[in-house]
């Protein structure tokens, strides 16, 4: 199957937000984050973790129906897209690790925290075991967008849940998002990456002109979501209950929608410009290795002189500058992997589903 260099590029925006997000939230003085431009900058960044978990359901269709195609069977596929999940679960273990070891911090508990790789990992091995136990396309399809829909309406109602205090903090995190603590959880962030596998699913069975189809039902779909979201946000999803704007169904609607409408925006720019040299593309390719080298750069010890210590305009330009840093290492990582003995042309791992 070819590669879709669009998908690519969206999840290279989406790297750049990630980035974004988490210079101009450690670096801020506590007296610029009032004004509209944080804000804005802020809302803005809080696209990137929804689009890198459906982007990564989206890969995990991909390459699951390109594997099909080459011979292996439903089980098989299924099996490898599991263990992908656990690897990356894994992973996010070692990130912590590496996080305790650079900055510091409190242990057990620093390494036990919930972060995206931990949901991200969980979520691909549900989607692996969906993906086995319903063989049909559509029907897989239907029953990822079934499980989605719950696991997004729950979210609320698990914040205010009194049970749920006995469970011990590392569990808790799990079932709710914790202000100060965690921003992910099991509720309601792997119904983005369900909902990118069935998406993933549509567009693997659709090429040339019937894709171009298939991307814009996509756009059509996300836009009537995002403003039925937008709508909705009007209301309270659960009256009385202390809810997160992340954990609000409405929210979530807003933001999967506005990554659907993104497919076939991304699309269309990525058809219609100069093949040839594409720096967002490349940080879509290297999103994973971005993700782990640049967290420490604006939280940890690293970075600690410039932590709630610029105003908004010296933060941006900051962010900048790291961004053209973290670029230089894509680079580095690049010739450094195509040098490796027996290594293939280098396109580093496009990111965790791939």
């Amino acid at each position: 199957m070819t590669r879709k260099g669009y998908l690519d590029w969206l999840r290279g925006v989406a790297t750049l937000l990630m980035i974004e997000a988490h210079t101009m939230d450690a670096w801020t003085l506590p007296s610029e984050r009032d004004g509209w431009p944080y804000r804005a900058a802020i809302v803005l960044g809080g696209f990137a973790a929804p689009a890198f978990m459906c982007l990564a359901g989206v890969a995990l269709a991909l390459a699951a129906v390109s594997r099909e195609r080459r011979g292996k069977t439903v089980a098989e596929v299924a099996a490898l897209a599991r263990r992908r999940g656990w690897q990356i679960f894994g992973l996010a273990f070692l990130f912590r690790l590496q996080a305790l070891v650079i900055s510091g911090g409190r242990f057990p508990q620093s390494l036990l925290k919930v972060d995206i790789l931990n949901v991200m990992g969980l979520a691909m091995v549900l989607a692996g075991a969906v993906w086995a136990l319903v063989p049909d396309r559509r029907t897989r399809a239907l029953c990822l967008l079934a499980a989605a829909v719950p696991i997004a309406l729950l979210a609320p109602p698990l914040t205010g849940a009194a049970w749920l205090d006995a469970l011990p903090d590392w569990l808790e995190m799990y079932f709710r998002q914790a202000p100060g603590r965690t921003s992910f959880s099991l509720f309601p962030w792997p119904a983005y990456l369900l909902a990118g596998v069935a998406i993933g699913s549509w567009l693997a069975a659709a090429d040339g002109e019937a894709e171009v189809r298939v991307a814009r039902r996509l756009g059509l779909y996300g836009a009537t979501l995002a403003a039925t979201g937008g709508l909705a946000t009007l209301l309270p999803p659960f009256a009385g209950v202390p809810t997160p704007m992340t954990s609000a169904p409405s929210v979530f609607c807003v933001r999967l929608g506005m990554v659907m409408l993104a497919v076939p925006l991304a699309r269309a720019w990525h058809e219609r410009r100069a093949p040839g040299w594409s720096p967002v593309r490349e940080f879509g390719l290297a999103s994973l290795f971005v993700y782990w080298v640049h967290v420490e750069m604006a939280y940890g010890r690293p970075a600690r002189a410039l932590h709630r210590d610029l105003s908004f305009w010296e933060a941006a330009a900051a962010t900048l500058a790291l961004m053209v840093l973290l670029y230089g290492l894509v680079r580095l990582k690049a010739v450094v992997s195509a040098g490796w003995p027996g290594a293939r042309r280098l396109e580093p791992r496009a990111h965790p589903g791939a």
